[in-house]
């Protein structure tokens, strides 16, 4: 199984009922009863901290200073106590993912070839630890091209994020 990172795109009226009360976002996430899921809920396997070295040069356990660590790990959480199934989940107002899709959305797959240095993500064991597979820059950059795509849907509606390991 593993660590899997997951995004929510919510309303800022979601997003301020889960601030007031977790066990909403509970169960929306695990209690759902059709098959189909959730279409404002996007996963991104394990690729989550390959993103983050990605974007910032650093595994997240070091990368908690650069900006664009935001974007998959805010700081901001919506319940201290709420375990979605390896922590809490980490929130972005509309205003911020506005932000955050303006310094994202530029970052071409030419830019994320650059960044990607196996060697040293194996060094600072960036999660998942697969990293000298030469395929491995591809599956990044199919994911972040998908946290791309959340990012500028959830800009273009007004919404906020919400996003998890489980």
């Amino acid at each position: 199984m593993g660590m899997a990172g997951n995004l929510l795109r919510v309303t800022r009226t979601e997003l301020d009922e889960y601030l007031k009360d977790s066990s909403l976002l509970d169960s929306r996430l695990y209690d759902d009863e059709t098959e189909e899921g959730d279409p404002k809920l996007s996963h991104i396997d394990k690729a989550w901290d390959g993103i983050i070295f990605l974007l910032t040069g650093q595994n997240m356990e070091n990368a908690n200073n650069h900006p664009l660590t935001r974007v998959l790990f805010s700081g901001q959480v919506i319940d201290e106590e709420q375990d979605l199934g390896y922590g809490p989940g980490h929130y972005l107002t509309p205003e911020q993912v506005k932000e955050l899709h303006a310094a994202i959305a530029a970052i071409t797959a030419e830019e994320l070839a650059k960044r990607y240095d196996p060697k040293k993500m194996t060094e600072l064991e960036v999660y998942p630890s697969i990293w000298e597979n030469e395929y491995e820059l591809e599956y990044l950059a199919e994911y972040f091209k998908k946290v791309q795509e959340v990012y500028a849907e959830a800009s273009k509606n007004d919404e906020g994020i919400i996003t998890f390991i489980n």
